[in-house]
């Protein structure tokens, strides 16, 4: 890779993503580095510190570490080794960061936990995606979110090789249980929406059973989202909704990397998995100072 690009690039340029450094900086030095500052002291020596992987993972944020050593200090020098979305393996040097000892540490965890929350993200898309494989089936991720995170973890979903569902509430129309009960059922919600909602919207609604779905679609929903149902129901379902004009079908509902297969081979078209944000773990990754620069 190119040495010592310059750090701010992508999504780390965002205002909202820099705001989040800003913020996850002041959660962790707002008072300072007494650590630091009692050994090191001042700047300290000038330093390699190489920022590797431990485990095999799909990479995902080297660019907002960057950002962060770069707010910290801008005399830091930065090195990347690999592209987001890259599949590294052990050992493998993700980034270089050379400059002041002091700053470097200051620096340390904040650009850890983006890289490794981020990569865990798109390590548990990749993994998804790998399910599905071979079939019609699109993994999408959900709105379930860390908050104020919701641009870099989608942005991590899609390097894990899956796709994006809405963004936010003015993304799309979703028509959900709640918005049923609100509206007086299926047929309701839907005539409303159909009346309502902008024209480049298509309009979606989640069903629970057979009796549901056909609501829907005699209402003219263009997407249904199948909650909670068997993959036997799913295979029904699609065959009745792609004989409506090509309607879209979409599963949801608690589908694991266990049980996933078995739902993209029943047709699905789209399969939401909130665990793709929600619970994926983060990937170990560390940050090691060298004893000196090899030139690497």
């Amino acid at each position: 890779m190119t040495r010592d690009e310059h750090p701010i690039r992508g999504l780390a340029a965002l205002p909202s993503v820099m705001r989040l450094i800003e913020l996850a900086l002041d959660e962790d030095l707002g008072r300072g580095d007494v650590t630091t500052s009692s050994t090191v002291g001042g700047d300290g020596p000038a330093v390699v510190a190489e920022m590797n992987a431990r485990r095999q993972l799909v990479v995902f944020g080297v660019d907002i570490a960057a950002a962060v050593f770069h707010r910290v200090d801008p005399r830091i020098a930065i090195e990347r080794r690999v592209q987001d979305g890259a599949l590294v393996e052990p050992g493998d040097v993700l980034l270089i960061a050379r400059g002041p000892a002091a700053t470097v540490l200051a620096a340390e965890r904040t650009a850890l936990n983006f890289v490794q929350r981020l990569s865990g993200v798109a390590t548990m898309a990749r993994r998804y995606a790998a399910a599905v494989a071979g079939t019609r089936a699109r993994v999408v991720d959900t709105r379930k979110t860390t908050p104020g995170w919701r641009v870099l973890e989608k942005a991590a979903v899609l390097a894990g090789g899956c796709a994006n569902h809405r963004f936010d509430l003015g993304s799309g129309v979703l028509i959900k249980d709640n918005h049923i009960v609100a509206c007086g059922g299926v047929r309701a919600a839907v005539t409303a929406a159909r009346a309502r909602a902008p024209h480049p919207l298509r309009i979606e609604v989640e069903v629970t059973d057979l009796a549901e779905l056909a609501e829907a679609l005699d209402a003219g929903a263009e997407v249904v989202l199948l909650d909670n149902m068997s993959p036997a129901e799913v295979t029904e379902a699609v065959h009745r909704a792609h004989g409506r004009g090509g309607v879209l079908v979409e599963v949801s509902g608690g589908i694991t990397l266990e049980t996933i297969a078995a739902y993209a081979q029943a047709g699905a078209d789209l399969i939401s998995v909130g665990a793709l944000t929600h619970s994926a773990p983060a990937v170990d990754i560390g940050l090691d100072f060298q004893p000196h620069d090899s030139g690497r």
